[in-house]
């Protein structure tokens, strides 16, 4: 019996869209922070009150771009979600700083999957944290991508990276209805992540979040 892909919805911008994310059947919900470029930026304060609005059971992930260990627990402070998704790289890779100060916070390292040496680096980070999003950016440009791209990347290298680490991966980028199948096949990820997939003009569209879940329930 294959277990249940969990589905992170991420870009949510209203408690209203948070609770249609769950109703569709979202495990987790992807609640984005100051960002150099991409989608679904909300303040602070939006962001804590979607947070105080999910039950339980539901997790809420920071996408914060903060580096420094300081300045992640000091937006983690003003939101209180479940979980910290790194979408950038954390300096000196001090996950240790952020697990004594939040001991009880999910952290979720976002790996961008450009190459073999990608591989290498979720493999040695995947030791620090929770789990591991492997995504379609590229922190190595000017202005840095870190997310919401809406590119697919090599998911063969997302595959090499699902069978050598030891916590759940979630995959993200590019993933739409038509393709999520296929992506979970080649993959077999944990979860996935998706934002643009769903909407409509940056609303979520339920008939894009039906299509989608009816993909995922599929054996």
């Amino acid at each position: 019996m294959k277990t249940k892909v969990r589905v992170k919805i991420c870009c949510i911008s209203s408690v209203e869209e948070g609770q249609t994310a769950i109703e569709y059947g979202a495990s987790a919900l992807g609640l984005v922070g100051k960002m150099p470029s991409g989608p679904g930026v909300i303040d602070d304060d939006l962001i804590a009150r979607i947070a105080r609005s999910v039950p339980p059971a539901v997790s809420t992930f920071l996408l914060t771009s903060e580096t420094n260990p300081k300045e992640i627990i000091a937006h983690y402070k003003k939101v209180y979600t479940s979980t910290i998704q790194l979408v950038d790289a954390l300096e000196g890779r001090d996950y240790k700083t952020l697990r004594n100060e939040l001991p009880g916070v999910k952290l979720v390292q976002v790996i961008h999957v450009l190459d073999e040496n990608s591989v290498a680096e979720a493999i040695e980070i995947s030791e620090s944290v929770d789990a591991i999003l492997l995504d379609s950016g590229n922190p190595n440009l000017n202005i840095k991508e870190l997310g919401g791209t809406g590119r697919v990347h090599n998911w063969q290298l997302s595959r090499q990276i699902r069978e050598q680490v030891k916590v759940p991966v979630f995959l993200a980028g590019g993933l739409n209805s038509p393709n999520v199948r296929e992506a979970i096949d080649a993959v077999q990820p944990f979860g996935v992540d998706i934002c643009s997939g769903v909407r409509s003009v940056a609303n979520l569209d339920k008939h894009k979040l039906e299509a989608f879940f009816r993909e995922i329930e599929k054996i």
